[in-house]
């Protein structure tokens, strides 16, 4: 085995790109993705807003909208100019205020503030959406009052009409809205996950050159080396994850990180697995890379952070089922955010289990061993 693990450390050394790969290039993809979202909270999100009544009560209205820390607002003379630029995604929202607006109000009819979002922006339209309902409900509330007050009710009660139920509405666990403890944790480890697959991939895709064949020893063993050789090295990109999330940004934790790195071992044991069936099945190059990729690159989309797992079609959940990072992330999320034991995050690791069935077709595949590679 020390022989077959020099060998894998010589060929990585003789291979610049496998070489970036398991150092400094997942770690600068890393901290640019981190540098994406380091604002923690969108902020000035530009808003296209068309003035048509052009009335106190319409201006109060854009007051009201410009003082939300996340809406910028940005005044268009006509509907067409701003639905222009909204297509152009110079803005992410529009707000129009109808003709008649002042007048409707005062006069007990119930005039139409027209709000439009591009919803292919989930989340920056689900804010948007939320703040631009929360101004124009504080922009009427002053007027509502008087109305009330003008029907004969006395201020107390004026008070109750307008907002009869008080509401409260408390994030559990992630109280600041922010994007970075939310987003950058599983967008990082879904390309930590596509970085082994690529590292993996690579390494068993050189056994298939003839200058790197080995019959004297057989294939299992040479698995076996790629996986000592390479496992310590992505476990430090593993590990340095977390080192920036929970040391560096200091992200909220319930407890400690060190019982993530089970479910971190799990993952990457389960992620050779797979690209090693992938590989002694279709035994070339391009189409072990290819294959993997197509499976592996969605693998953010079917964590169910940003989109509920239970509404996923089936063939969906089936598809994430697929994915090592789903499995981490629930790992991740129940010690993160609710605080779960050790050893109940030592529970949520055999959901990889599975994984390890894997070690059946591999066996069998590889005693067959390797065609001769096309030249």
């Amino acid at each position: 085995m020390k022989t077959l693990l020099r060998r894998e450390l010589g060929a990585l050394w003789q291979n610049p790109w496998q070489l970036a790969l398991v150092s400094y290039l997942p770690i600068l993809a890393m901290l640019a993705l981190w540098w994406l979202f380091s604002a923690a909270l969108p902020r000035q999100l530009p808003v296209a807003m068309v003035d048509l009544d052009n009335s106190s009560l319409s201006r109060e209205l854009g007051r009201h909208i410009a003082a939300s820390p996340v809406i910028s607002p940005i005044s268009f003379a006509s509907l067409p100019q701003a639905e222009d630029a909204m297509n152009r995604a110079e803005v992410y929202a529009l707000v129009v205020v109808p003709h008649g607006f002042s007048r409707d109000l005062k006069t007990g009819a119930q005039p139409t503030v027209d709000v439009r979002y591009n919803g292919q922006f989930l989340l920056v339209g689900k804010l948007l959406a939320a703040n631009l309902q929360q101004a124009i409900a504080d922009a009427m509330k002053p007027l509502a009052y008087s109305k009330q007050l003008a029907h004969g009710a006395n201020p107390h009660q004026a008070h109750i009409n307008i907002a009869p139920i008080a509401t409260q509405t408390t994030a559990l666990f992630n109280r600041n809205n922010n994007y970075v403890g939310f987003l950058v944790p599983p967008v990082l480890i879904a390309l930590w996950q596509l970085t082994a697959m690529l590292v993996f991939a690579n390494a068993l895709n050189r056994e298939l050159e003839p200058s790197a064949r080995c019959d004297s020893v057989g294939l299992l063993p040479r698995l076996g080396a790629k996986l000592l050789c390479y496992m310590p090295l992505l476990m430090l990109q593993g590990l340095f994850i977390h080192a920036l999330l929970f040391g560096y940004l200091k992200l909220p934790v319930a407890a400690s990180p060190l019982w993530l790195i089970p479910a971190m071992l799990a993952l990457l044991l389960a992620v050779f697995l797979i690209v090693a069936v992938i590989f002694l099945l279709m035994q070339e190059s391009a189409r072990v890379v290819s294959f993997c990729t197509a499976l592996f690159a969605p693998a953010f989309a079917f964590m169910g952070v940003t989109f509920p797992v239970q509404d996923m079609p089936a063939a969906a959940q089936y598809w994430r089922l697929l994915m090592p990072s789903s499995h981490y992330i629930d790992s991740h999320i129940a010690l993160v955010s609710y605080g779960v034991s050790g050893m109940e995050l030592l529970g949520k690791s055999f959901t990889f289990m599975p994984f390890l069935l894997l070690l059946l077709p591999i066996a069998l595949l590889a005693r067959k061993g390797l065609k001769e590679a096309q030249s």
